[in-house]
């Protein structure tokens, strides 16, 4: 341990006293946590005279660090993978060998090596030009490694992203996603994306490592995401390692480009609806560089002219600085600014957006050990003005986080990650001001809420013999409910209220207001995690992994409403963590050379204290959010495939998901009802059937074309069953909940990209011509139930936001 700085030292010694409590909570966890630091102190010890190659992989073009370099002895069948900075170590024994450095869009290299001590090697890659006809990629990053113990998880590329056709030719990540296994939409005009039947507010979203709190602008029509400085998208579903955490369902980690250190470019795109620049460079050439990049939309510049006050537009703001102060220490500094306005004349004006910043230190130890050091701030922020009842509302929550993680590489066989984690907490529920003199609302401020999460995880990748690898580790999080200003008690501690009589719940009155500075309540858990792959052969596996999460932040959020609420509460007294248990087992094989690949997989999930609304419940400057919800738990069961095409003109993928989404919400008294009589009911996210295809075809050096369909089981909604009438009164009457669903939702995206032959070598341009919903299906994005004034007949009325919509845009750079 001679290598170690001290800091590293006493890490290790706070990571070790953290499985210890590990081990003293969990007795069942005892030999699990023995067995895993037996197999390591073997290794360790080990008396082979091993040495370490190591180093940093870059684009020779620009100097961006690349992610998922593959470094591989052939001779040894073994290989390392860049990390999220563009690092790799391998520890090898001491000899000759041929090494191999590969990755796709990129000329590969070969060159002898000669191991007798440990090295430093870094490495520049020069993109694949048409010219290097004799350079073969055989690596995807899109297509998931058939050794490796990781499991439900897709890559995409930005160029990828580029091509899938979207809704009026702006290219979008979370689009993009929604073609993959296991993910859909609450449907058009719906914000975020739901992942293997749970929630929008159970994903966690990271740009740079910042939390995104709302990944959509203008309620799903685009995505938050600029692809033009997207460097690296990964979204996991399920065996979620270890450094993760806070939610429940899935993580999607999003790493923008860190900008050209050698040359000055630019790129960008010109659409009938929005637009976008970016713009990089270097500031001390080969050692420092920057990124800046911006997006606006202008449709509702043109509403005036067709006589219509309404207003909806967004604009967003990506920045990145580098500066690489030498062989061992980097500093980066990002930021995200966006904000998105939707109006409906003066009487209704909806504000939200994001804002973060991040300032990274990446520091290598040794040519084992590399580190990165993070200080986060985000700020979600969302208000309404209804100048109808003239009052403005505002409500947000900011975030502080700071975060150290490691990876160590202790040999050949075994990687560690490892870190802690702490992120403090300021909600503000609702900030209420009169907009006008006239208005007679009373200002008022709903209660601060805060809170503190704090977390340390330790995991191994550990290579058991040649078919066998096995991934294992925990995370240990503690959340603190802190003290606020004013805080409700109940009797009994039950902020809601059963009325027998009735059959319904009722918000209880509080017995006492106080004032508590202290602490309101603390909860601790242990995440263990755990996946293995197992080689059948070269071209195929099957994959099984387990992992626990604990989520101590709820969105409460109305989603059926044209522009939804977004309020987030913090776990406490009334409101308890969410905790899943996830397991998913999988076969995975490569065709003809990987020409072709086949991913499937079978999951189930179970979400302990998942929360639902009462009949009637009421959001909008609700001081105390807590008696308008009930706990309950969530399941969710499926069968996710995913075949592809990866190589030739036609490339592209088939997806198809087969699940359920299910939540139970029963009384907590054999008196009381609950939600749905207590019985399971489908949640709003359940979609029986979701079948995707994307296809792309490149005709020529010239012409691309691009085509994905989407099916998806309708989304599940009430409608109302009978009418009967009381006292002269038409009472409508509705069956369980979520007992009927909105219809099937399908269309066809078509697109074309036409890039110019002899172009300018320094100025490069390409048409994208694209249809949105094709063949025009009138899809349902609401259905509600009315009187007919003229025949006095009942009739139901379907809300549809997009119709067929074509649409160009130019895209350039230099």
């Amino acid at each position: 341990m001679g290598y170690l700085t001290v800091t590293h030292f006493y890490f290790h010694k706070v990571v070790l006293q953290c499985t210890k409590s590990l081990i003293f909570e969990k007795k069942s966890l005892r030999k699990t946590y023995f067995l895993v630091f037996f197999l390591l102190m073997c290794h360790l010890v080990s008396g082979q005279k091993n040495h370490t190659l190591s180093g940093v992989i870059t684009s020779a073009e620009s100097n961006e660090t690349l992610i998922g370099v593959n470094v591989i002895i052939p001779e040894l069948n073994k290989g390392a993978v860049t990390n999220e900075y563009g690092f790799y170590s391998i520890t090898l024994p001491e000899g000759t060998y041929a090494l191999q450095i590969s990755f796709l869009g990129f000329e590969s290299i070969s060159q002898p090596l000669v191991l007798d001590a440990n090295q430093k090697l870094n490495f520049s890659l020069n993109a694949s030009t048409e010219t290097l006809d004799e350079v073969v990629i055989e690596e995807d990053v899109e297509q998931l490694s058939i050794r490796k113990p990781q499991m439900s998880v897709n890559t995409l590329t930005a160029q990828t992203i580029k091509q899938i056709p979207v809704v009026l030719g702006e290219a979008d990540v979370i689009k993009s996603i929604l073609l993959l296994p296991g993910v859909t939409s609450a449907g058009e005009g719906a914000s975020g994306f739901n992942v293997r039947g749970g929630a929008v507010d159970q994903n966690l979203i990271l740009l740079d490592e910042a939390i995104i709190f709302n990944s959509s602008h203008l309620f799903g029509f685009f995505s938050v995401f600029n692809p033009d400085a997207i460097k690296d998208l990964k979204l996991y579903k399920g065996g979620i390692p270890a450094r993760y955490g806070g939610r429940v369902s899935s993580v999607l980690d999003i790493y923008q480009k860190e900008g050209n250190s050698k040359e000055f470019h630019a790129n960008g795109g010109i659409g009938a609806v929005a637009s976008r620049l970016l713009v990089e460079g270097p500031i001390v050439k080969n050692k420092s560089a920057f990124l800046i990049g911006g997006r606006a939309s202008y449709a509702h510049l043109f509403l005036p002219l067709f006589d219509i006050d309404n207003k909806a537009y967004f604009y967003d703001l990506n920045a990145k600085l580098n500066y690489n102060l030498d062989e061992k220490n980097s500093l980066f500094l990002s930021g995200y600014f966006g904000r998105d306005l939707f109006g409906v004349s003066e009487s209704f004006v909806n504000t939200y957006g994001n804002s973060t910043l991040n300032l990274r230190w990446n520091h290598i130890f040794s040519d084992k050990i590399f580190s990165n050091l993070s200080l986060i701030y985000s700020d979600y922020y969302y208000g309404l003005l209804l100048d109808f009842v003239g009052f403005q509302y505002d409500s947000g929550i900011r975030n502080f986080n700071l975060k150290y993680d490691f990876q160590h590489y202790l040999n050949s066989e075994i990687k560690l990650s490892y870190g802690v984690n702490n992120i403090y907490y300021r909600f503000n529920p609702a900030t209420i001001t009169p907009n006008r003199p006239d208005s007679g609302i009373i200002p008022s401020q709903l209660t601060h809420k805060y809170a503190n999460e704090f977390s340390a995880y330790i995991e191994a990748e550990q290579d058991l013999s040649d078919k066998l690898i096995v991934k294992y580790g925990a995370r240990l999080s503690h959340f603190t409910r802190l003290g606020q200003d004013s805080f409700a008690v109940y009797q009994n501690d039950q902020p809601l209220t059963y009325n027998a009589s009735l059959s319904i719940y009722q918000p209880a009155e509080p017995v006492e207001i106080q004032s508590n500075t202290g602490r309101l309540a603390d909860f601790t858990n242990i995440e263990p995690r755990a996946s293995l792959s197992y080689l059948l052969n070269d071209n195929s596996s099957v994959k099984a992994s387990y992992n626990r999460m604990a989520q101590y932040l709820h969105l409460i959020s109305n989603t059926n409403a044209p522009t939804p609420l977004d309020v987030y509460a913090p776990s406490g007294p009334y409101l308890k963590p969410q905790i899943l248990d996830q397991y998913a087992l999988g076969y995975f094989r490569k065709i003809k050379n990987n020409e072709f690949s086949i991913e499937t997989e079978v999951f189930y999930k179970d979400v302990q204290n998942r929360l639902d609304y009462r009949n009637g419940a009421q959001l909008i400057a609700n001081e105390n959010i807590e008696t308008e919800v009930l706990a309950g738990k969530g399941r969710a069961y499926g069968l996710e495939f995913l075949a592809k095409k990866n190589k030739g003109q036609f490339t592209g993928w088939l997806a198809y998901t087969l699940s359920r989404s299910e939540q139970q919400t029963p009384g907590r008294t054999p008196q009381e009802t609950g939600i749905n009589d207590g019985n399971w009911y489908p949640s709003a996210y359940d979609k029986t059937h979701d079948i995707s295809a994307y296809l792309s075809y490149e005709a020529n050096k010239k012409w691309t074309f691009n085509a994905n369909f989407i099916f998806q089981t309708g989304q599940p909604t009430n409608f109302p069953v009978s009418q009967s009438q009381f006292q002269g009164l038409n009472i409508t009457n509705y069956d369980g909940r979520n007992q009927q669903r909105l219809p099937a939702y399908h269309r066809l995206d078509l697109s074309a990209t036409l890039t110019p032959k002899n172009q300018n070598k320094k100025f490069k341009g390409s048409w994208v011509f694209s249809i949105y919903n094709a063949y025009n299906r009138m899809n349902a994005a609401s259905i509600t139930f009315r009187t007919n004034d003229d025949t006095g007949a009942n009739e139901a009325v379907r809300t549809t936001i997009f119709g067929i919509l074509p649409s160009v845009t130019y895209n350039f750079k230099f």
